[in-house]
């Protein structure tokens, strides 16, 4: 169904404008900010347009969060290995890419960061199942009506059953929480202050 590009915006603000929404960012951003002062690793892991935004909270966490702070954030991306990926969905299953990748990883004070837009992708819920297994918290961004993801710890969940509403929404929200703990923990070090 066509949506012209003023719906489509509207359709984004009205989403990221959900109080519900806003309340689950900011718990979020709280479980991440402490993982990474308790030195754990924060793992993501995500599908197509999915893996782009797990792997954009990569670079937006290592290099944004911890410039001018006091912030060493570690976080891995589940979905950046295409060797390791494409060993594991021949050999295994592609439904276990992740869950054998962070059943090899994960420790105490560890967290799971899931992006999927249905919530539903076997792959995600495998995860899911077991970080919750091993007893780490884990992090949902989903979209439709959640799915699976609705069991996370924390549930980012986007009101909308577009995929590239929800996608652009997530994006959004991996900006926001990681512009929230940099600035929450800002130092003047006297080095130039970069405006992420």
């Amino acid at each position: 169904m066509y949506i012209s590009p003023r719906e489509y915006a509207d359709r984004i603000h009205s989403a990221l404008f959900d109080n519900r929404l806003h309340k689950s960012i900011e718990d979020a951003a709280n479980l991440i900010e402490a993982t990474i002062k308790s030195d754990g690793i924060i793992y993501v892991c995500g599908n197509g347009g999915s893996a782009a935004i797990a792997n954009h909270l990569v670079c937006d966490c290592q290099k944004g969060i911890s410039t001018n702070t006091n912030l060493m954030p570690r976080i891995v991306s589940l979905a950046s290995n295409v060797p390791i990926i494409t060993a594991i969905a021949n050999d295994i299953g592609y439904e276990d890419i992740f869950s054998h990748q962070l059943k090899n990883f994960i420790r105490p004070n560890d967290i799971l960061l899931t992006i999927s837009s249905s919530g539903n992708s076997p792959n995600i819920k495998n995860a899911i199942v077991l970080a919750q297994e091993k007893e780490n918290k884990v992090i949902s961004f989903c979209g439709f009506g959640g799915g699976y993801s609705k069991k996370a710890d924390v549930c980012v969940h986007v009101q909308e059953d577009n995929y590239g509403i929800v996608e652009d929404c997530h994006q959004s929200v991996m900006h926001m929480i990681a512009q929230n703990i940099r600035h929450r923990n800002l130092v003047n070090d006297g080095s130039k202050i970069y405006p992420f």
